[in-house]
């Protein structure tokens, strides 16, 4: 029987710096005081732990906010958070800008997404883990995806106001969805706490933060990086567009992989859920998201497809890592955090 998601009503704590410009971050929300830095955010690596984690912190201050971090709701729009925010951006947002493929247009970005390789792709985490269907490997999947899936859709939620017409009740339709449809129990974020429940891992918001590494925490703050930037906003309907498009057969190979690996129902639900309205979705965002701010905003079609283009290629990163880890029989979780600690306590 399944065991249910535990409510959660308590903020994550702060997590362990990975270097001087997250100590700086975290220090500072612990005190209360400014963030001393010495200047290491001019030469931190954009991938990196470092800046990606004092990205992830800053960044959480819009959404839940840290325990043990006094009067964090008051510095949610504190001028030297916020500026620090801004110097670690800067570099982050030119190395997207730099790295990711150039598409032709959004359309020619969203259209390469649509196909499916015939049989395994190497690259693909999903294709891997149904093939393999190892229990350990779709837990620390889990574990890791859960600092987006916990806070699934809220980050497209930025877009509402920044969009007209046709695109915003597009997505406004998805989000609908995304959020349960006007039911708690059937909210996308509450079905994933449910997931981990199911595979033995703590479904508490920000759990995993600490055995996250760079890569993941990439994914999370691209989201936020778009979200929180209305010149983004482009950018921002590329990333929806693009995980919409792909969430479906993607989640189809997650959900036979479960059940391969004997997972229950509710771990199995989720996916299953996915499937059949990210189908849906997809010709929504398409139709009336992607197309309406087009119609609106035709300069917007290269901030689309680079929001599409941004996305794959941190996505590619982290699958990159899951597998490189996986295949050699490694962790993929930041060390002291192996598959078996990830297992919340009996």
């Amino acid at each position: 029987m399944t065991t249910p998601a535990r409510s959660r009503l308590t903020r994550p704590r702060l997590p362990e710096p990975r270097g001087p410009v997250s100590a700086g971050v975290v220090e500072a929300l612990r005190s209360g005081g400014s963030p001393v830095t010495d200047g290491a955010e001019a030469t931190a690596d954009p991938y990196g732990e470092d800046l990606q984690l004092a990205l992830y912190v800053l960044y959480e201050l819009h959404y839940q906010g840290f325990a043990g971090a006094p009067a964090d709701d008051s510095r949610e729009w504190d001028p030297e958070l916020l500026a620090l925010r801004a110097t670690l951006e800067q570099p982050f947002l030119a190395a997207l800008r730099a790295d990711a493929e150039r598409p032709a247009s959004a359309a020619a970005a969203l259209d390469a997404l649509l196909v499916e390789p015939a049989g395994h792709r190497p690259g693909s985490v999903s294709h891997h883990l149904r093939r393999t269907h190892r229990l350990p490997e779709l837990r620390e999947y889990a574990a890791l995806r859960s600092l987006y899936h916990l806070k699934e859709a809220d980050p497209h939620a930025w877009m509402i106001p920044r969009l007209r017409g046709r695109a915003k009740a597009g997505l406004a339709a998805v989000e609908y969805d995304e959020f349960g449809a006007g039911r708690a129990e059937d909210v996308h974020a509450r079905l994933y706490a449910e997931l981990m429940a199911e595979l033995g891992l703590e479904p508490a918001y920000g759990h995993y933060l600490d055995a996250a590494p760079a890569a993941a925490l990439a994914t999370v703050n691209l989201m936020s990086l778009f979200g929180l930037h209305r010149a983004l906003r482009g950018a921002l309907v590329g990333h929806f567009a693009a995980v919409e498009v792909t969430s479906s057969p993607g989640s189809r190979r997650l959900a036979d992989a479960l059940r391969k690996a004997g997972a229950g129902p509710a771990a199995v639900r989720f996916y299953e859920e996915h499937v059949e309205a990210d189908a849906v979705h997809e010709q929504v965002v398409r139709r009336d998201v992607v197309a309406g701010l087009l119609a609106d905003e035709p300069e917007l079609d290269a901030d689309v497809a680079f929001g599409v283009a941004a996305t794959s290629l941190l996505e590619d990163r982290l699958g990159a890592l899951l597998l490189d880890a996986w295949t050699q029989d490694r962790s993929a979780l930041l060390p002291g955090h192996h598959a078996d600690a990830v297992a919340r306590p009996a």
